[in-house]
């Protein structure tokens, strides 16, 4: 276990628009939903390409790696019709899932607008949201499909989301589980979020190790292991 680092100043009383990642950063990454995608893919790219699962693993990885999801690189390397894997990869068990009142609370209480900025599709993350109860509290939300498929962490894809939402970078704030999906975002001017997991008790199997690669990068502002919390002491600032 690794202690968080030190909260730096950091003015939130300028933002109006509250941008989420959806996957283990709106929820929990012990709760395996991201486990359950990640080995949905696996299975998904052995079928199509007619691969061993440690062959589809390693091509799941790299591609991910390279192109920054999976999906990119497959629609690249393999032309593969991105619509069936998205739906295969997302048809997961949200039984673990809660309803999340608390966080609810703390959303409502942000002034402006909140938008989940998510590489995955949009009919999962409206699953997620109605399963957490928090639905009511976004005004959108923007996936893979609406980014013409250019994922997070690269520069045009926050570019076209900032031009389809007419965000101002400048009043605008990032909330991500990943280091690397930070770095355009803090060039471009927005606050920037990092949402571990509590404890940084991470299971190799949820993440790969360069994942966490990063975190102590300039290019985030805050480090929080409890999202909720952190909204919550937004309204004394």
């Amino acid at each position: 276990m690794t202690s968080l680092p030190a909260p730096r100043p950091v003015d939130f009383t300028r933002v109006d628009t509250w941008v989420f990642d959806l996957d283990n950063t709106l929820y929990p990454p012990g709760l395996d939903l991201w486990r359950q995608i990640d080995l949905r893919m696996r299975s998904y790219i052995a079928d199509y390409l007619g691969v061993s699962l440690d062959e589809a693993f390693a091509l799941q990885k790299g591609y991910y790696r390279k192109y920054g999801t999976s999906l990119r690189g497959l629609m690249i390397e393999h032309g593969m019709d991105p619509d069936p894997f998205l739906a295969h990869a997302h048809a997961i068990d949200l039984v673990s899932l809660d309803p999340a009142p608390e966080l609810g609370e703390a959303l409502g209480a942000l002034p402006g607008r909140k938008l989940v900025y998510t590489n995955g599709s949009r009919g999962h993350a409206a699953q997620v949201l109605d399963k957490l109860g928090i639905s009511g509290h976004f005004a959108d939300v923007h996936d893979i499909v609406a980014a013409e498929f250019h994922p997070k962490p690269h520069e045009t894809a926050y570019r076209g989301f900032l031009a389809r939402f007419d965000v101002d970078p400048a009043r605008a704030a990032m909330f991500e589980d990943l280091a690397r999906n930070l770095e355009v975002p803090a060039q471009l001017g927005m606050r920037t979020v990092l949402v571990v997991p509590q404890g940084e008790a991470v299971s190799p199997a949820d993440r790969e190790a360069w994942e966490h690669e990063g975190r102590d990068g300039d290019h985030i502002d805050v480090v929080t292991d409890d999202l909720t919390a952190f909204l919550n002491s937004l309204r004394a600032t």
